[in-house]
């Protein structure tokens, strides 16, 4: 054994071998994937490129990159009586997912922002170009597309992802005069929102009937005569309206679903620590956004179907989207209560959500396969030839063996059969990452990122 050089091998950092000396990366990053996504970003961007937009770097020369600086500071303010598990959690996480208005609403199955910063960097997507998310959810692609300056479209079949993601968008620069005035008069705005929208039931596992027999009449009641302008007539006063109309609801929302999951806090106390949050995070984020001087780029949140886009043809830079993986997660039981208060019928929904759909869990699985390839033929025709198309999906082994009645590690994973529903599409394969999923380990263990390129 040569003991000075195993002295001297371990004595070198990794990161030294991999990056310039003037790149410092950004602070808690140790899963592999991470370490690949800073290695592509240093390749793809330039200097000045890595300051304003790279996900994973803290310091590039002698110049702090907006990422850090976007994230520094205070964490996620959360109400007092949270557990110092999900406190530590949001401390270790300030630069993955505790940072702009990510934080509104806790939407399962959202993505890591800074994942998703760091791929579009990758894709070589930049200010000027367009992206689509084909089904965004909670709307981080919509967010971090906006920050970055890229311009972007969202779709979902959901009313409340539409809501929740033109929310988040806005509160990135809306006026905050209202809703600070609402805290001081949280009292009369809880009274409000429980008259218009209705009392959690504690501890409530069931669906109940519909309030209203409109979504939009629910969300925009109050501002319904600005919502029912082109939104490009809004005076600046119709704006703020209904803006901070949204930015409260969404709040009581947030606080109802929680007092219905736990009754350990009365529902009174939980709207206001979440109000006080979500000014926090408004409050954060604009100051960020002023300092930096940065100016959001335009994103348009439509609610549609992801295999049948009201797009045109190759008119598209990057899509960047996680499908369903099957029927591992229900995303609408998840979400009853809020469609449930908007008055949205969920089983007419239901049978629009792709992974949902079908009497039981063999139907399921392959109405799965079949939406599926629609979607990737209506990703094919809307993107631009040579640009490409990221798709992050896990894999439900345990519960697809199941249904098969073989073992897990005979089922073709997701991600191996949509690389093959691809290839007919003109998608050609040029990388696959994966990372490890915390939380749902019983169901799935990793999800795969993979990169395809449509050919021209």
């Amino acid at each position: 054994m040569n003991a000075e050089t195993v002295v001297r091998a371990l004595g070198r950092n990794l990161a030294e071998g991999l990056f310039p000396a003037d790149r410092q990366l950004i602070p808690n990053l140790n899963d592999i994937y991470e370490l690949e996504l800073a290695f592509y970003e240093n390749l793809v961007l330039s200097d000045v490129e890595l300051v304003r937009n790279a996900a994973y770097f803290a310091q590039v020369g002698n110049h702090y990159t907006h990422h850090f600086r976007m994230c520094a500071g205070e964490s996620l303010k959360l109400p007092d009586h949270s557990s110092s598990r999900l406190k530590s959690f949001f401390e270790k996480n300030i630069f993955r997912t505790g940072y702009a208005t990510h934080g509104l609403f806790p939407y399962r199955g959202k993505f890591h922002p800074q994942m998703i910063k760091g791929l579009m960097n990758v894709m070589g997507l930049k200010p000027g170009n367009k992206v689509l998310d084909p089904m965004m959810g909670s709307g981080t692609v919509l967010v971090e597309a906006s920050l970055m300056g890229i311009e972007s479209v969202g779709i979902d079949a959901s009313p409340f992802c539409r809501f929740m993601s033109q929310t988040k968008l806005d509160v990135l620069t809306m006026s905050l005069t209202r809703a600070k005035g609402a805290l001081t008069h949280v009292e009369d705005v809880f009274a409000y929102f429980q008259k218009k929208v209705g009392k959690p039931l504690p501890s409530s596992k069931h669906p109940r009937g519909h309030s209203s027999e409109n979504a939009m009449n629910v969300m925009e009641e109050t501002a319904e005569y600005c919502a029912k302008k082109d939104p490009r007539s809004l005076t600046d006063m119709d704006r703020d309206t209904l803006h901070t109309y949204h930015f409260l609801l969404l709040a009581y929302l947030d606080s109802a679903g929680y007092a219905e999951r736990s009754a350990r806090k009365n529902p009174f106390d939980l709207f206001r620590a979440i109000l006080e949050r979500y000014l926090f995070v408004a409050e954060k984020i604009q100051k960020a956004i002023t300092d930096l001087e940065m100016i959001p780029a335009p994103a348009a949140v439509r609610e549609g179907d992801a295999r049948a886009l009201s797009l045109e043809d190759n008119t598209i830079d990057g899509i960047l989207f996680s499908p369903p993986y099957s029927f591992a997660i229900d995303y609408l039981a998840n979400d009853s209560f809020h469609l449930n208060f908007m008055g949205i019928d969920s089983n007419a929904l239901r049978e629009r959500m792709i992974g949902l759909r079908g009497r039981n869990l063999s139907e399921k699985y392959r109405y799965y396969q079949e939406d599926m390839g629609r979607v990737l033929s209506e990703c094919s025709r809307v993107l631009r030839p040579g640009c490409f198309c990221t798709i992050i999906v896990g894999t439900n082994s345990n519960q697809l063996g199941k249904v098969f009645g073989v073992s897990p590690d005979q089922v073709q994973g997701l991600h191996e059969i949509l690389i093959d529903m691809g290839s007919g599409f003109g998608f050609k394969p040029v990388k696959t990452m994966n990372r490890p999923i915390i939380g749902i380990s019983n169901t799935m263990r990793r999800e795969y990122i993979l990169i395809l390129q449509k050919q021209s």
